[in-house]
């Protein structure tokens, strides 16, 4: 089992390095083939012109998002050149409110997305949309990496946050390749139920399934001592220097996410290492 068919989005130039840099290195690591899509924006709402100026000014916003996604495809097509890997590249423009549709139409024959961080200061408007797309729209897995971190294709400590949900279980069957390859996966449980089938082997059964991939597995309960569990899932990350985050993505519905924020917005603003995520 791995990953044959790689995909990524990059929608600005100053995206392009970090984002390349690992997903050459994953492409690298499991013999893959590299698409990526080099997406001009048009972030403009065309609801709020005065009477008339409408197509004058979205003629002029769809030939800037052109010029975006071409000096994207030259910066990313410099750092593949030569990368020793198979790949190609592809621009294409959409308005913010139709970018779902482009984004999932190719991360559904992809086997994992490589994404850059969707949260922080100087993030563009556009990447969570993004995000959200090739996961619920394109089913499929997505790596999103923090600025300035170094590839990690081949994670040796690999920490997995389970609350026993579906996404949570989705995320590991998605990282298998990955966590397979790891000299030691930390199954992270916070708090479990008092009540319960799993009361009193909490992440046993998830371990026993990765024992029997061969997956070096340990089980490590910890209490909620932070106001936010993603708080907690990051001081423990730190504690065992892991070099990747496994969890599901949104256990909550998105509007509740993105109100009241959550596990999985904060774990995206706030860790500094590689987070593999699934719904």
């Amino acid at each position: 089992m791995s990953y044959n068919c790689l995909f990524s989005v990059v929608t600005a130039e100053d995206l392009v390095d970090d984002v390349m840099a690992h997903a050459v290195a994953m492409a690298a690591a499991h013999d893959a083939h590299l698409d990526v899509l080099c997406l001009g924006v048009d972030r403009s709402q065309t609801g709020y012109y005065y009477a008339g100026a409408s197509a004058v000014i979205l003629q002029e916003t769809i030939a800037r998002a052109h010029t975006e996604s071409e000096a994207v495809e030259k910066r990313v097509i410099k750092a593949l050149d030569g990368s020793g890997i198979r790949w190609a590249t592809e621009t294409g423009v959409a308005q913010l409110a139709d970018l779902g549709r482009h984004v999932s139409a190719r991360a559904r024959f992809s086997d994992l997305v490589i994404l850059p961080r969707p949260y922080g200061e100087g993030r563009g408007i556009e990447l969570e949309p993004v995000t959200e797309s090739a996961l619920f729209e394109g089913h499929t897995p997505a790596l999103i990496v923090p600025p300035g971190i170094a590839p990690v294709p081949s994670p040796k400590r690999v920490m997995i946050g389970w609350n026993e949900g579906a996404e949570a279980l989705s995320a590991v069957r998605a990282a298998m390749p990955l966590l397979v390859q790891a000299d030691t996966v930390h199954v992270v449980v916070i708090d479990p139920p008092s009540h319960g089938p799993n009361r009193s082997d909490p992440g046993g059964l998830l371990s026993q399934y990765l024992a029997r991939h061969d997956v070096k597995v340990e089980i490590d309960v910890l209490t909620k001592t932070l106001p936010r569990i993603s708080d907690v899932m990051l001081r423990h990350a730190a504690d065992i220097n892991a070099d990747m985050v496994v969890m599901g993505a949104y256990g909550h519905s998105r509007f509740r996410e993105a109100v009241f924020g959550g596990a999985t917005r904060y774990m995206l603003e706030q860790a500094e290492m590689p987070v593999f995520m699934s719904h």
